[in-house]
């Protein structure tokens, strides 16, 4: 093998991993709000692109059998640039939303495939003691990915949203680049020309992901096709390591588990950045598009990991059992800022992160519960493939409550859309409570 030191790729390659995720499943949400789409809609569209991660499972076998996890990593990286380039290019013009639709499900589809290969690459490039200690870069840098697309691009939209343009040619009227952008702002619009440039920016970083990872990654010796297989032979046991999983003792308890701990959370999180940022005249907060991208962005994925982190710490000294119940109601009932967030309408934005702060790091502490539950169902035999399947679950689990609540909000508006949420937390608590404990002892302990 071909040594590269872990630090030279592991890093980007992670971030690389979940910046086109959060691109395809929080940017796209502000910037159809921006654009002016309604929130059934923009829930519904939004919601159809989880399909890929949920289905990633029926092709990742593929991954294994053409080329190397190597060059789908470079390949794959390079696609979700042009993608994102398309993305760009599309937003100009009047069909807008149906370009940019279509780039988005190719980038979810490449995004996924990317994972895929990516997460068996990292297992082939790395010896077992590596694997061990940069588990926790890898995580790193997957979270500042979220901070970045989530946050600093999003701010950095915004700040271009609020661009006088006006006073902006006036200025750099004759400067060449400067004056470009000026007149650029003019033909497309503040909102088309700050989403256009944020879109083109990922689009290089991407096409640089490809050029590096090309140049940088190792070439493991066990990094290699495997023409010997053949692909009904591939489908075959396929199928048989899919029906194993439902032929585990507790499966459908465990199926309902993923698909439910997270239905109120799912149709909040969708509704969350439109609600920020809709007028406070029909109900939202009024915020510019650069302070979502700090207090949503920023804090609330700052509080979120750290809300990752010590829900670990405290699951590992105690076990999943014991604290199943705290992370549960952790989960839930920080919603009650949503609602009084819809009733108050503090202008204070001290207050409106604090708010989103808590909600976040109640979210990241709960979903603990939900990670830890898929490692520990899916010991065994046939371990990988039966997590593949379990993130299926978890992704259908924020696909279908996530479709429709735009138009649960809309009729119900945003008071008592939140109230709605909180009456739905009553579906987590009971799978806790009338499910969890069927499980056995060592379905859910360590």
């Amino acid at each position: 093998m071909k040594q590269r030191n872990p630090w030279a790729w592991v890093p980007s390659l992670y971030f690389a991993e979940g910046l086109p995720y959060v691109a395809v499943m929080t940017i796209s949400v502000i910037m159809f709000k921006r654009f002016g789409l309604s929130n059934t809609d923009i829930a519904l569209y939004s919601s159809w692109l989880y399909l890929p991660w949920t289905l990633k499972f029926l092709w990742s076998p593929f991954v294994d059998l053409l080329k190397t996890k190597r060059w789908w990593i470079v390949t794959m990286q390079l696609i979700i640039g042009a993608c994102l380039g398309g993305v760009a290019l599309s937003l100009p013009g009047p069909d807008w939303f149906h370009y940019s639709m279509g780039f988005f499900w190719l980038m979810a589809f490449s995004s996924a495939t990317h994972d895929i290969a990516a997460d068996g690459f990292y297992m082939l490039g790395l010896n077992d003691k590596d694997q061990a200690f940069f588990v926790g870069i890898r995580n790193t840098f997957y979270r500042l990915a979220m901070i970045s697309g989530q946050g600093l691009l999003i701010v950095l939209a915004g700040e271009i949203e609020e661009i006088d343009t006006v006073t902006f040619v006036a200025k750099y009227g004759d400067t060449p680049l400067l004056g470009s952008i000026g007149r650029m702002l003019q033909q497309y619009g503040n909102i088309p020309f700050a989403w256009m440039i944020t879109f083109l920016l990922m689009a290089v970083l991407f096409v640089g992901f490809s050029f590096y990872h090309r140049s940088m990654l190792p070439k493991p010796e066990k990094d290699a096709p495997n023409p010997s297989r053949k692909p009904v032979e591939i489908i075959t046991e396929f199928g048989l390591t899919f029906a194993s999983f439902f032929r585990k003792k507790n499966s459908l308890i465990a199926i309902a588990f993923l698909l439910l701990y997270r239905f109120s959370e799912a149709q909040l999180l969708k509704l969350s950045s439109p609600f920020l940022l809709d007028p406070r005249e029909i109900g939202g907060l009024g915020l510019s598009t650069a302070t979502v991208g700090t207090v949503y962005g920023v804090v609330g994925v700052i509080a979120l990991i750290l809300g990752g982190i010590i829900g670990g710490i405290v699951v590992s000294k105690s076990g999943l059992r014991k604290w199943i119940w705290p992370m549960v109601l952790c989960l839930t009932l920080p919603n009650l800022t949503s609602i009084y967030f819809a009733y108050a309408q503090p202008e204070s934005l001290w207050l409106i992160n604090a708010g989103i702060a808590v909600e976040q790091f109640g979210y990241g502490f709960g979903f603990t519960a939900y990670t830890l539950f898929m490692l520990q169902f899916c010991k065994g035999e046939h371990r990988t493939a039966h997590y593949a399947i379990c993130t299926a679950f978890m992704a259908l689990g924020m696909m279908i409550p996530g479709m429709f609540a735009g138009k649960v909000q809309e009729l119900l508006g945003y008071q008592h859309f939140f109230i709605y949420v909180m009456i739905c937390a009553a579906v987590p608590m009971a799978i806790v409570a009338l499910l969890f404990p069927k499980l056995e002892k060592t379905e859910v302990e360590q």
